[in-house]
């Protein structure tokens, strides 16, 4: 679904949000199924997310072991 509208940061993560609440998929794989559908790069998507939403994609990496674990404060 290509269209002629100008996509933004609020839009496009507005847009992975609604997708992730709707079908409970982890954030990685909501970018990568609108970049599918869209035919969008990945690069051109992760530049139009905003940073809570990069940081929840981290977070879900470091837990699948794609990113070393950091230093985490007990809570």
């Amino acid at each position: 679904m290509i269209t002629n509208e100008i996509m933004t940061t609020s839009k496009f993560s507005a847009m992975i949000e609604e997708f992730v609440k709707a079908n409970r998929v982890p954030y990685m794989d909501a970018v990568c199924h609108y970049c599918d559908r869209n035919e969008m790069e990945i690069e051109t998507a992760a530049k139009l997310l905003n940073t809570v939403i990069k940081k929840k994609i981290e977070a879900e990496a470091t837990e699948l072991n794609f990113l070393p674990k950091t230093a985490k404060l007990p809570l």
